[in-house]
């Protein structure tokens, strides 16, 4: 465990990041959009949604769950601008939002990935 042990402030360095640093509102977001990706059942679904366009029968019987758990899910991923979906007669299709969605996802793969090699 290292530790900083220096009692002088780098003030110029300290004004440079400052200055650089996104506001609340942004950071917030950046942190709602994080917590979304916080749950395994939701990480399962952009998964599935980043090989195909799905309908929620097939990603509930893909995570053996029921449909109305899937919804659920879903409902929050599409509040979140994570996932898109249209209707097809009765049935409701699913896809990601856009290719930032699984970009996000494959860096954290390829980050998750390279820590195992180490």
């Amino acid at each position: 465990y290292l530790r900083c042990d220096c009692d002088q402030l780098h003030e110029d360095l300290v004004a440079k990041a400052k200055s650089k640093m996104l506001d609340d509102d942004t950071l917030m977001s950046i942190a709602d959009f994080y917590q979304a990706l916080s749950d395994n059942t939701r990480i399962k679904i952009i998964n599935l949604l980043e090989k195909s366009e799905l309908c929620v029968c097939d990603i509930s019987y893909c995570l053996n769950m029921t449909k109305s758990a899937v919804s659920h899910q879903l409902k929050y991923l599409r509040e979140m601008n994570l996932v898109k979906c249209h209707k097809v007669g009765k049935e409701v299709w699913y896809t990601l939002a856009d290719s930032h969605v699984s970009d996000v996802f494959d860096i954290s793969l390829n980050h998750i990935r390279e820590e195992k090699d180490d």
